[in-house]
């Protein structure tokens, strides 16, 4: 069976500590723009900027740590962005205890919990990739895949019921103990971890800084790759807040229905996680990545139809089933085809460029998208962004991506 055996202890902590800080923030989902519409009285233009700021900023604070996490171990510095990512979240329920909350303070927070969630995710990355032998890779982002999307589903129904029953800044509670808890697992783990020695010539501090964009943009599935994703994610992040605004305002919405709406349909991403590398077994990598890359971005022009009553609520689950399906299919595919192009000594610089680039898109197109949604309306900002997901197949790498020989493929074919 492709996905069912063991990995070992360490590994079994590592997607324990990544389960537990998942199911934090999936149960936080939205928390801050609730929190700004709910308590602050924001409107569209004010919640793009949240999400937005807390992107760009973190993003930008996060591009010299490529270079200096490539060289360091990195399961302390994934402990530290744990500590750092819980001490501003609970800032947030104790100033509204204190009846001093306001909007700069959550912009802060956003800005210092994006700056390390970045930098949590890349040294993630690169320490998955150190302890996971290359075979093992599909089955192990299948996993924290899988894991994501049961997270999604669960938490968000389980985070508004919270919010409507115990207030606005519950799930921020929970989010920020739920890192407490992965640090602890973090810990566990144990193991020794020599800092990563150095290759090839030392460069210049400006030449360790665009080394992981220069190795991008130098490979041609990469770079497609790259265009590919970070505007498909871009386009899809930037619609959630307007959605917000638009199921939670004009529409009249309660907050345990829109809820439901993004928890129900991430039953989809279990499927989708656990097809992915049974799929790669059977059809080859190029293929899913082709086929699942095109049909990720068919469903999202629905939301633009979104409207008030139980069927409007039916057509958002059904959209976002389909979307959430195919891109849990393509996702841990895309991730492991990522770091098995990458060489190990460039991963961290790589993943950090990769990371900084999506958020920076992503805030970019969130900004633009609340401008548009301020100038012709929330629904009008959603159908231009669906339409222009369409035309993001063109950009999918064309070629075999597996010039290395598929470990999944090579070992399914070789037992088959």
């Amino acid at each position: 069976m492709v996905g069912g055996r063991s990995l070992g202890r360490r590994f079994g902590w590592l997607w324990a500590a990544s389960a537990v800080s998942t199911f934090g923030t999936r149960l936080a989902f939205d928390a801050f723009p609730l929190i700004a519409i709910l308590v602050l009285h924001a409107g569209a233009t004010e919640v793009s900027l949240l999400a937005a700021a807390g992107l760009a900023v973190g993003a930008v604070v996060t591009v010299p740590l490529g270079p200096w996490l490539e060289f360091r171990r990195k399961r302390p510095v994934m402990i530290a962005m744990d500590l750092v990512r819980f001490a501003a979240l609970i800032s947030v329920p104790a100033a509204l205890a204190l009846g001093r909350l306001s909007f700069t303070q959550l912009l802060v927070v956003a800005v210092v919990v994006a700056a390390a969630d970045i930098t949590f995710q890349v040294a993630g990355g690169a320490y998955l990739k150190s302890l996971v032998p290359p075979s093992d890779l599909l089955v192990a982002n299948a996993r924290f895949e899988s894991t994501a999307w049961t997270a999604t589903a669960l938490g968000p129904p389980l985070g508004t019921a919270a919010i409507g029953l115990l207030g606005p800044v519950t799930t921020v509670v929970a989010d920020a103990v739920s890192y407490l808890l992965s640090a602890a697992g973090l810990r566990a783990i144990g193991g020794g971890e020599a800092p990563p020695a150095r290759t090839g010539a030392r460069r210049s501090r400006a030449g360790e800084l665009v080394e992981g964009w220069r190795h991008v943009l130098t490979d041609p599935a990469l770079r497609a790759l790259l265009f590919n994703t970070v505007l498909v994610n871009g386009l899809i992040m930037a619609v959630a807040p307007l959605l917000a605004v638009l199921m939670l305002g004009d529409l009249g919405f309660a907050p345990w229905q829109y809820g439901l709406a993004f928890g129900l349909p991430c039953l989809g991403g279990l499927l989708g996680s656990w097809l992915s590398p049974r799929l790669v077994a059977r059809f080859g990598r190029r293929e899913v990545l082709l086929v699942a890359g095109t049909l990720r971005v068919c469903w999202s022009v629905g939301l633009a139809f979104v409207h008030a009553g139980p069927s409007g609520l039916v057509l958002v689950i059904v959209v976002e089933l389909g979307l959430i399906t195919c891109t849990s299919v393509f996702t841990p595919v895309f991730a492991t085809h990522r770091l098995d192009l990458v060489p190990v000594d460039r991963v961290a610089r790589v993943l950090a460029a990769w990371s900084v680039t999506g958020k920076a898109t992503t805030a970019a197109t969130t900004a633009l998208w609340g401008l548009l949604a301020g100038l012709a309306g929330p629904r009008t900002a959603i159908a231009v962004a669906g339409v222009l997901l369409l035309a993001t197949p063109l950009l999918l790498p064309r070629h075999d991506p597996a010039r290395r020989s598929d470990p999944v493929v090579s070992r399914a074919r070789s037992t088959g």
